[in-house]
């Protein structure tokens, strides 16, 4: 595989162990009046089970498209995408997505709304209770999506992804519209649900103190079409610091990368 060079660090694309995700090659190309536009090109990388990888750059570079094609929503031009060895055909519920919205159905309350993710809908009212407890909305199941404020509809968007009991969950920057604190709150949570629950998680991001604050390793990509530019191994413990000075030189790192 590959090796990629990001502002003075070489990271090789392959992961220590087999890859839970496996990107071969991919490109991704539409049609857009009646002309062909290269979204991305030629991504190869391997995220290993367990790891928080984040992806960054640009706007329409192609990262929503990137993590559209590992949930299996959208398929590849060319290249090939693997989960634990096997070719990506569609989606499944090894794969959570949260999106840059919650899409809640406002006719169902939140109880509902996460019941609808479960695979026994009928019977597994303690999982239902388990995930309102995990995201704090146990107070809140009997209300609906126009009750709820950002960051709690988020919240029930992010126990409904997690209903399934997916290995990996895959995270179109659901905190993008959250006002600076409850963003931060929710950093936190999410923080928590991968540490505590093995998750492999894939997160598109255009924060960097936000890549830098949840992530292993941070993939940026170049404008469009979308190309690995670099990746960046966040050695850092957690809980993460940011006014720290370690935190600080991967923000300028992070910086140059992107410029």
């Amino acid at each position: 595989m590959k090796d990629t060079y990001s502002a003075g660090r070489i990271e090789n694309n392959s992961a220590d162990t087999f890859p839970m995700i496996e990107l071969s090659n991919v490109s991704k190309e539409y049609i857009v009046g009646g002309s062909q536009l290269s979204v991305l090109q030629k991504l190869s990388l391997n995220v290993a089970p367990a790891e928080f990888v984040s992806i960054i750059g640009q706007s329409g570079c192609g990262k929503t498209t990137l993590l559209h094609m590992i949930a299996g929503l959208n398929q590849p031009t060319e290249g090939q995408i693997r989960i634990r060895g096997k070719l990506v055909k569609g989606p499944g519920r090894d794969r959570g997505l949260v999106f840059q919205e919650p899409r809640l159905f406002p006719w169902a309350t939140v109880a509902h709304n996460i019941r609808l993710g479960l695979p026994d809908r009928g019977r597994d009212e303690g999982r239902l209770w388990e995930l309102l407890r995990l995201v704090g909305l146990q107070d809140f199941a009997q209300a609906y999506p126009r009750e709820l404020s950002g960051g709690m509809a988020q919240r029930a968007a992010l126990a409904r992804a997690l209903a399934g009991s997916p290995e990996i969950l895959l995270l179109d920057e659901p905190l993008g519209a959250l006002d600076a604190v409850t963003r931060l709150k929710m950093q936190d949570q999410l923080m928590k649900i991968w540490q505590e629950g093995s998750l492999t998680v894939v997160a598109v991001t255009h924060d960097i103190d936000e890549a830098i604050v949840l992530s292993t390793r941070i993939v940026v990509l170049s404008p469009r079409p979308g190309r690995i530019k670099g990746i960046i191994p966040v050695d850092l413990p957690y809980p993460r610091d940011r006014t720290a000075l370690d935190f600080n030189v991967y923000r300028q790192e992070l910086l140059a990368v992107l410029e």
